[in-house]
């Protein structure tokens, strides 16, 4: 029996920390993504949102609304699906 997690946990707890970020705009641009792709996400997708995770949320937020370059270990697909932010609902 392993003590590594689940995929399936991993996205639980992933999810979880996407939605509690600390502000409301963060929430938003995290975990609307989380919740547009996680469910397609493999493990190595899933560690690369789980570093992301590790970051501080106004550097996240820089790269995903192109204001600030993105560091070379986040390059790559996932930040371009982030970047569209077309997972991001406006509320009224």
């Amino acid at each position: 029996m392993s003590d590594m997690p689940t995929l399936e946990a991993r996205r639980a707890r992933a999810r979880f920390r996407a939605w509690h970020r600390g502000t409301r705009e963060a929430d938003f641009m995290i975990g609307g993504f989380f919740d547009r792709y996680a469910q397609e996400w493999d493990e190595a997708e899933m560690d690369w949102f789980e570093d992301l995770l590790a970051e501080d949320d106004v550097d996240i937020m820089a790269w995903g609304l192109q204001t600030a370059p993105v560091p070379a270990k986040f390059q790559g697909e996932m930040i371009a699906k982030f970047q569209k932010l077309d997972y991001v609902e406006v509320q009224r």
